[in-house]
């Protein structure tokens, strides 16, 4: 089953959430989040994690969806599909 990541507005920035430890995490940028949510989803898929990682725009339509299949760490570069 995969571990699922959200980007979404909040009411002072952004928060990235979802299925780990430390969700969730504040920023005061879009694009921060969102880095951080990727940078999050592939180090879970080089530890063999599946990721879906879902972007929102501030209106709460969805931006973008990304799948991050596991891998691992001695293979290739980690690989983000677009759903």
């Amino acid at each position: 089953m995969p571990c699922f990541i959200f980007v979404e507005p909040s009411s002072d920035g952004w928060i990235v959430r979802g299925d780990f430890r430390d969700s969730p995490l504040q920023f005061t940028t879009g694009a921060r989040a969102e880095q951080a949510a990727r940078d999050l989803a592939h180090r879970l898929a080089d530890a063999g994690e599946p990721v879906v990682l879902e972007i929102r725009l501030r209106d709460g339509a969805r931006a973008g969806r990304f799948l991050f299949p596991p891998h691992a760490a001695d293979t290739e570069a980690g690989l983000a599909l677009r759903a």
